[in-house]
């Protein structure tokens, strides 16, 4: 049975309408370029550590020592850096970010489009349609997040695609929306680990929603049972790879060092979620998208036909990523509440399109009203522009760092752990280093051997002591005095030392790939495989 919108039409009566959709789309990609390029000249394009560290994981694919489809790692999940691994091997754009801020933009473009679509196939308000795309790219922390290439903005346009298309296949079947939803919640499966939980949820929703708008249950789970194929697949072939390139089948921890002050306390770690949304996207958007929500559940209970409402709010799921991970103590980053603010949007959004329709466009500009009380495109003091600027400091005492380190070429190899320093890597690349200059985790084998006597491959060696409690380098270096055997200290700041092999002269690039070669000799493995 299909669905009926609160205006009494059925969706086929609203095709035309779509058009709405698309124009939300390109006004928020065109207000995207003009906040990515204001950000740039503020110099915040590149000033959040992930947005480099992202570039330098899509670059090293190819730009390595040993490349290969191994350099995707196993702790970020694969598809944002597969989307960028081309372009980023462009100096130019891998030195300013720039390909990874055009897929943040498009992505945002994409979010919109799926968001008012839905909220037009659902409640066929314009109004409900147009504020859904206006609180998108009004929010101040969204706003900055698709100016970067951080993952958050392709995450929320996948979210709300797969969204968009499990509310139509619940609605209305067909093979058409099965497809959809499962390239689309595979996708978000591989893009970041909130999807995870969102599938889950939507996957338990939607069947619900189909039968009980009047399909058999055998139909409905069955259909559901096809969609969830793609994304089991998707994360199986995510943890095979995981097993391949570092030899286990997932990566829970041993990077980060555990707050005990959320580790462990429910109370603690709800508030801290909850206080990270309101942060983020205002008291207003908080508590009206848990009005809508509520009110959502209660039409789709009552009301057969609409039963398919239900079916976005697992959008709120993605809320279970950042409590476990702040459970479990990892420290607290607001970020990971973007995605939950992005579901307020889109529950408020279809709530006000619930309403009578001579309410919806003054019940939609009062939103706008009360959020930009409190937030505002651009704000200095938005929380994720906060967040993203504390490096800044580091960023700028490191410079005495690059500035005892080698430019001539051909340079020694440096030895450095990418989970703790990729992204002084990627700053690294505007003195013209290249990923191939460092030998790190993702080189396996002969990374493995220099831990246990880097003064045979290196010349030199760069050690993170500060941030997270010092890097794995840091570590082995306190507990193994012998480690720096052959080393001298240079120079430090920013909370990272340079340490030179005093017979730095024949350690050059060529060192580390004799090493390389040496392993490979001693495995059987021939050489350039």
């Amino acid at each position: 049975m299909p669905i009926i919108a609160a205006d009494g039409k059925p969706p086929a009566e609203r095709l035309p309408h779509r058009s709405v959709a698309a124009w939300c789309a390109v006004a928020v990609m065109a207000w995207g370029v003009l906040a990515a390029w204001i950000y740039h000249l503020q110099g915040l394009a590149l000033s959040h550590y992930d947005a480099k560290a992202h570039l330098v994981v899509a670059r090293r694919v190819i730009d390595s020592i040993t490349p290969g489809w191994q350099q995707i790692g196993a702790v970020w999940l694969p598809l944002p850096h597969l989307l960028n691994l081309l372009p980023v091997q462009v100096d130019a754009l891998y030195r300013t970010g720039a390909s990874g801020i055009v897929i943040s933009i498009g992505s945002m473009g994409v979010a919109a489009y799926a968001a008012a679509a839905m909220v037009l196939r659902a409640t066929g308000s314009r109004a409900g349609a147009l504020l859904c795309a206006a609180l998108l790219a009004l929010n101040p922390n969204i706003l900055y997040l698709q100016s970067t290439p951080m993952t958050e903005p392709l995450l929320i346009a996948l979210l709300m695609l797969g969204a968009m298309s499990m509310h139509a296949w619940a609605g209305e079947g067909g093979s058409r929306w099965r497809r959809a939803a499962g390239l689309s919640l595979a996708a978000a499966c591989l893009t970041r680990y909130e999807a995870w939980p969102f599938t889950g949820a939507v996957l338990a929703l939607a069947p619900w929603a189909r039968w009980r708008s009047g399909e058999s249950l055998s139909a409905a789970l069955r259909d559901a049972i096809i969609i969830a194929l793609y994304p089991f697949a998707a994360i199986l072939v995510f943890l095979v790879n995981s097993k391949l390139s570092i030899g286990h089948w997932f990566v829970t921890g041993g990077f980060y060092v555990p707050d005990p002050r959320l580790q462990g306390h429910v109370f603690t770690v709800t508030s801290a979620v909850w206080w990270g949304a309101w942060q983020l996207g205002s008291l207003t958007l908080v508590a009206g998208g848990t009005v809508a929500a509520v009110v959502l559940v209660v039409v789709a209970l009552r009301d057969r036909q609409r039963a398919a409402l239900v079916v976005p709010l697992a959008l709120f799921a993605v809320a279970a990523l950042p409590w476990y991970a702040y459970f479990e103590g990892h420290p607290f980053r607001i970020r990971y509440m973007v995605p939950v603010v992005a579901a307020g949007v889109a529950a408020l959004s279809l709530g006000v399109g619930l309403l009578p329709r001579r309410l919806q466009p003054l019940t939609a500009a009062l939103v706008v009203a009360g959020v930009l009380i409190t937030t505002r495109p651009f704000d200095p003091g938005a929380a994720m522009v906060l967040e993203a600027q504390w490096d800044r400091p580091n960023s700028r005492a490191r410079q005495d760092v690059t500035a005892c380190l080698p430019l001539a070429t051909p340079r020694p190899t440096i030895m450095a752990s990418m989970g703790s320093l990729a992204h002084y890597m990627q700053e690294l690349s505007q003195a013209g280093f290249a990923i191939r200059d460092f030998l790190h985790e993702g080189n396996g084998d002969i990374w493995l051997a220099a831990l246990n006597g880097p003064a045979r491959y290196v010349g030199w060696m760069l050690i993170e002591e500060r941030a997270e409690g010092g890097d794995m380098l840091n570590q082995r270096a306190v507990k193994d005095p012998g480690f720096l055997a052959g080393f001298e200290r240079v120079c430090a700041g920013g909370g990272v030392a340079l340490y030179r092999n005093r017979d730095a002269g024949s350690h050059a690039r060529e060192g580390a790939r004799s090493g390389v070669a040496d392993i490979r000799s001693e495995s059987g493995t021939p050489p350039g495989k």
